[in-house]
């Protein structure tokens, strides 16, 4: 069911307080962060985890993956946010802690299809009392068992950006597809047209799906900001090539396209998994050298929680020490 937004919700939620207890640690918001590394003529470095299921997948991620990811020195994290909800309470949890714990500014993956208004709203709320402020606002899958009653909320993401920045007090961020999403069966350009309405609607900046031809993240970069005016940050989403069949798994549910000469080399490749793993972060480092020769004002990487590729990869490109 859904509801009017409340007279609480109305307020902006600047004007709440910032936690309940002990003082909020220094969070920046992105949009900031993306303007002043601009200034500084530097990329922004971003690192996107998901929240372990098990204990012992929380244990390994806060006392293994992100003391190592530390010595990056990210410029902020991004936490995913399951089908449905499904991650909510934990997604947000974990936002907290790496934040009060890591001082680093980090992002809440927010889904809204078949979510209701209210529970985005708490989200919102909950999100704020813990000085938690950017928002990844995304369309989202349904969750897998969906056998009982769906709610209704919003059904596409430009409401969800909508809603949020009328509540106030975030940094909103969106995904774009470069080669277009997969359920758009219009074109690329329409898609890319319902990614400028996001913006007009209050995205500060754009994360982009994972790809592996830089022209298309080129293409799609220059048709939204030479022909549709778009101004906002576009930063390309690398994922590191890990295993063969993991990347031929992610890359036929998103769409993306896997270059045949990268097919290529990971058959030739076979069951060595070693040789996979060498050859994703050679294969990462070359790309995201020619994106920021291209003008990208950033770098998003989709880390799987496992820092070792991400480590190489900007070590590789000399961006931190």
């Amino acid at each position: 069911m859904t509801r009017r937004m409340t007279s609480t919700t109305s307020t902006r939620l600047d004007r709440l307080p910032a936690t309940a207890g002990a003082a909020a640690p220094p969070v920046r918001l992105i949009r900031d962060i993306y303007a002043e590394q601009r200034m500084l003529g530097q990329p922004v470095l971003s690192i996107e985890l998901f929240p372990p299921k098990t204990p012992k997948g929380n244990a390994l991620l806060f006392e293994h993956a992100l003391p190592a990811l530390r010595d990056l020195e990210p410029d902020f994290y991004s936490v995913t946010y399951g089908a449905g909800g499904s991650t909510r309470d934990r997604t947000i949890a974990i936002v907290d802690r790496i934040q009060r714990e890591h001082q680093t500014t980090t992002m809440a993956h927010l889904t809204c299809i078949s979510t209701s208004r209210a529970d985005i709203e708490h989200f919102l709320l909950d999100a704020r009392k813990r000085g938690i402020r950017n928002i990844l606002a995304l369309r989202g899958d349904p969750p897998l068992d969906n056998g009982g009653p769906v709610e209704r909320g919003f059904e596409y993401s430009y409401q969800l950006v909508e809603f949020i920045k009328a509540i106030g007090g975030f940094s909103i961020g969106t995904a774009g597809f470069p080669e277009s999403h997969i359920a758009c069966t219009e074109g690329k350009h329409v898609d890319w047209q319902r990614l400028k309405a996001k913006i007009d609607r209050g995205a500060d900046f754009v994360l982009t799906q994972l790809f592996f031809d830089n022209d298309d993240y080129f293409a799609f970069r220059d048709y939204l900001t030479e022909t549709l005016g778009v101004s906002v940050p576009i930063t390309p989403g690398i994922l590191p090539i890990l295993s063969t069949d993991q990347i031929r798994r992610f890359t036929s549910l998103c769409g993306a396209t896997l270059p045949a000469a990268v097919s290529a080399k990971l058959d030739a490749y076979g069951n060595d998994a070693a040789a996979v793993g060498e050859f994703g972060v050679e294969f990462a480092t070359r790309q995201c050298e020619a994106l920021l020769a291209g003008g990208a004002p950033g770098l998003h990487f989709y880390s799987l929680n496992k820092p070792h590729a991400p480590t190489r990869i900007i070590g590789n490109l000399g961006l931190r020490g």
